[in-house]
């Protein structure tokens, strides 16, 4: 199990919820009570809690209570669609944008995220210490691709190669002993996963989405470095061969899979492999849209509709062969306001219960952190969001948080009050109201 990113600047809060209806994700229902937060973890639940001494207390009125959200496929860097123009970026500017994007996230209910390219260290370090505001961060560093993969941002006409060639997200290694080395770099930099490009993709500018990418004995070798040091490797993949070959190779965690069949399918759902997919839907019904606007070059906004409407058929067929699906996004630039749309999109096929289970529980084993996030039982850390209508009933308030969800806590705090009431404690003045 892996030790979620802890806010320090939060972890000394008391807070009472009471009068909520808290949904217990596993079992698909609500409980009617009270839940005590007290140093960043939930340490009681149940009706008629007393409020500690100098406690922050909100009453709820019935509101609907559930784990914070977690998007497990975000690039937090990635303030503008034309990735390659990230390489001539200063640091000090792609910073001030990921302050902005990570907090835009944490108003919309996700108090956590895992980033697959972009986010490091320092990012991970700046939102733990309440240097900047937003989700905790799972992070992998950057992504590893060979030359002419899906993340090598070099045009067709340009022939040099150097260690910032692909941006602040990638980096390219060719070979068996590049591909160890660069996996171990990253790992050295404290990232809880790896990421390898399997297959061609929309952004990238000489591939074809149809391509795969890393030769066997490639994958197995990052593979074998993260388990060497009980992290995992997750893999960008859209067709069955190339999905095939990642799971083969050990890979855990599949990050699109918008062009799988049913052989994918079966090896998904193997419950001896462990894997998990991670549809992310909604960037492609953005980038159809705004893509252009957001950046993207003419010559990768024309791949999108090869993946467009495949994308949902893929995600029922996975729905329906049992797969474990994990909620994410991978949206870029000015997209990122889109994140919540995903919840909308995904309950054209799946049930409202399985798409927030997607996005806290499932995302949690994914995380290695089960226990620990998506849930509310005692022990975990208190996130929380709370919403004015019941997503069980209508997932549309998840996908509008903007209007549906008065309240986010992270930690312990609230850190989002949208409420026309404001905090008071009952220690100065009574109970307060969300």
């Amino acid at each position: 199990m892996t030790e979620a990113p802890r806010p320090e600047a939060q972890a000394n809060s008391t807070l009472l919820l009471r009068n909520g209806r808290l949904l217990d994700v596993v079992a698909g229902d609500y409980t009617e009570g009270d839940l005590l937060a007290v140093d960043g973890r939930i340490a009681e639940a149940g009706p008629g809690l007393t409020a500690p001494a100098g406690a922050e207390v909100r009453d709820l009125r019935g509101a609907f209570v559930l784990p914070g959200l977690i998007d497990a496929h975000v690039h937090v860097t990635a303030f503008t669609a034309d990735l390659a123009s990230l390489a001539e970026t200063s640091p000090f500017y792609l910073a001030a944008h990921v302050a902005k994007i990570m907090s835009g996230m944490l108003d919309r209910g996700f108090t956590t995220v895992r980033d697959v390219a972009g986010g490091d260290y320092g990012t991970a370090a700046a939102q733990a210490e309440g240097l900047i505001r937003g989700p905790r961060l799972f992070f992998g560093g950057r992504a590893l691709s060979q030359t002419g993969g899906h993340g090598d941002s070099r045009g067709p006409g340009r022939y040099v190669i150097d260690e910032h060639a692909t941006g602040a997200d990638c980096r390219i290694a060719d070979g068996v002993d590049a591909v160890r080395a660069a996996a171990r770099d990253e790992l050295r930099k404290g990232s809880h996963h790896i990421k390898v490009m399997a297959s061609g993709g929309v952004a990238s500018p000489t591939d074809r989405i149809d391509s795969v990418q890393y030769s066997m004995d490639e994958l197995r070798a990052v593979v074998d470095e993260a388990a060497a040091v009980n992290r995992y490797v997750a893999a960008h993949a859209y067709t069955a061969r190339a999905v095939n070959r990642a799971i083969e190779a050990g890979i855990r965690s599949i990050e699109h899979g918008n062009l799988i069949d049913d052989s994918s399918v079966a090896l998904l759902a193997d419950p001896g492999r462990d894997v998990f997919l991670v549809p992310t839907l909604v960037t492609y019904w953005a980038l159809k849209r705004e893509g252009r606007e957001s950046g993207m070059p003419e010559r990768s906004w024309r791949k999108v509709d090869e993946v467009l409407d495949a994308g949902l058929s893929s995600l029922e067929r996975a729905y329906r062969g049992e797969v474990r699906l994990v909620f994410g996004t991978d949206l870029l630039g000015g997209m990122h306001r889109h994140q919540n749309e995903e919840f909308r999109i995904r309950a054209e096929v799946q049930r409202p219960l399985d798409v927030i289970r997607s996005a806290t529980s499932e995302a949690a084993v994914l995380l290695r952190a089960e226990g620990q996030l998506g849930t509310l039982t005692i022990g975990a850390h208190a996130d929380m969001v709370v919403l004015d209508g019941d997503p069980l009933h209508d997932i549309g308030v998840l996908a509008d948080p903007a209007a549906h969800m008065p309240l986010v806590v992270q930690g312990g705090a609230v850190v989002r009050d949208a409420s026309s009431l404001r905090r008071n404690h009952r220690c100065a003045r009574g109970p307060g109201r969300w």
